[in-house]
């Protein structure tokens, strides 16, 4: 059996080894190939300040490029007995180099190592989100525009208010992407800072080149402060998580839009028939079950924060083992969150709009407002024009015209689909994902 990295002559009671590893063997895989991305540029440091010769060094490196291949393909396993992702990578090349393996951790702590993985998961994560948003944000955008002219009924209090559009409906989603990938943004920014080197939380004797590894591995900076470097974690999966949440808030919504105009009461839309189930004893039915896991998975995503805040608050600052916990709830969201992206760009893609919606004269009142408007530019003062058009409603004498001619910024004559466009662009630039992508290839030699 492989001896832990920190274990000496006693060994710990079975049953509390298991209670504190817990699911970590399992989550650390998420993590593998991060942490040989890690560990190349940490030994490419060390042998330039003398800790490992160009031989070692290059041994190190062509080991652990298979190794990475093998985490790539999702063939690495971390052993029984073997305690994380850090111990299964360090046994691995000591069983194929020797005792050269074993120089891998001089100058880093498990700390700061996870710390790292952290980050370099999640700034590739953070990547692929911002892909699947820019995808379903482009879907959006098509479909404002190509039923930029069929009007629907706008509610507030879930009475019919005003004439709206599905022009309007889709860009409104469109736009709330805008925000929450800015929100993603920072996220990343702040997950973008490399805190290799800051070791238990306090730094270490060796003379290590922090800013080497920067810039080995496309960070924006350093986490400077080695103490700060360690109170950042739980913060920064707690930071992305809010980045998470708000892109959840926006689908969940969505969802539930689309599942109540889908129903016949309402009749606005119709979802893909492969995205509907039937039902075991009705067999007219077409559930929106797609959406609705959409909407439960939305709305449990949303809880995220709140989780690891519970999970790190009052926490003084260094290390604690209450960390570990994190990962179980922060690591497989991202790929939750990107199956309910891929499923809601399909659906939206695919989702026919019901064309003749207000012919029917039980939406005749959401006209008021403009009968309204049209008596008051003809002269006549407006709240007297709002009396008589309340009156005539009230006597069932009300009729008007069921044109709409909106013409301002963002109302229904003029989305402003373009400017939403744009704003999206200039987001999705301020990322800058390509300094960390070609720092990763450089590392890999790609």
């Amino acid at each position: 059996m492989a001896q832990k990295l920190w274990e000496k002559s006693v060994q710990v009671n079975k049953d509390i080894e298991r209670f504190t590893v817990g699911r970590d063997r399992e989550m650390d895989l998420y993590l593998a190939k991060h942490d040989v991305l890690g560990s190349m540029a940490h030994i490419t440091m060390l042998e330039s300040i003398g800790l490992l010769t160009k031989e070692e060094l290059t041994q190190l490196l062509a080991e652990l490029k298979n190794i990475y291949a093998s985490a790539d393909k999702g063939d690495f396993v971390i052993e029984e007995g073997v305690e994380d992702v850090h111990s299964q990578v360090e046994l691995m090349l000591t069983r194929r180099l020797g005792d050269v393996g074993k120089k891998i951790h001089s100058g880093r702590s498990r700390n700061d190592q996870i710390l790292l993985d952290l980050k370099l998961f999640t700034r590739s994560q953070i990547k692929e989100i911002a892909e699947s948003v820019e995808q379903l944000f482009h879907v959006l955008i098509r479909q404002s525009e190509h039923y930029k002219n069929v009007l629907m009924p706008g509610y507030t209090h879930l009475q019919i208010a005003m004439p709206s559009s599905f022009g309007l409906w889709f860009g409104a989603y469109a736009e709330s992407l805008v925000d929450d990938m800015l929100f993603l943004q920072a996220a990343f920014k702040m997950c973008n800072r490399n805190p290799l080197g800051s070791a238990a939380g306090y730094g270490s004797s060796f003379p290590l080149n922090r800013t080497m590894t920067t810039q080995l591995l496309g960070f924006d900076s350093l986490n400077y402060n080695v103490v700060y470097a360690q109170m950042g974690r739980g913060k920064m999966e707690r930071n992305v998580a809010f980045a998470l949440a708000s892109i959840a808030g926006t689908i969940s919504k969505l969802a539930f839009d689309a599942c109540m105009f889908n129903s016949q009461n309402f009749g606005f839309v119709k979802l893909p028939d492969e995205c509907t189930t039937g039902s075991s004893i009705m067999p007219h039915k077409k559930n929106p079950d797609v959406f609705e896991l959409t909407r439960a998975k939305c709305n449990k995503l949303q809880s995220l924060p709140q989780q690891i805040m519970m999970i790190a608050n009052n926490l003084p600052s260094g290390y604690f083992r209450d960390l570990q916990i994190i990962k179980e709830v922060f690591l497989p969201a991202f790929q939750e969150l990107k199956d309910c992206l891929q499923m809601t760009t399909y659906i939206m893609e695919k989702i026919k709009v019901n064309e003749r919606i207000l012919d029917d004269d039980k939406y005749l009142l959401i006209f008021s407002v403009e009968e309204v408007n049209r008596l008051a530019r003809e002269g006549m003062p407006f709240r007297d024009a709002y009396k008589k058009v309340g009156l005539d409603i009230e006597a069932g004498k009300f009729s008007c015209s069921k044109e709409v001619n909106h013409t301002h910024e963002g109302s229904i004559g003029n989305l402003c689909n373009a400017e939403i466009f744009a704003l999206m662009q200039q987001v999705l630039d301020g990322f800058n994902f390509s300094e960390m992508e070609t720092a990763e290839r450089a590392l890999l030699g790609r």
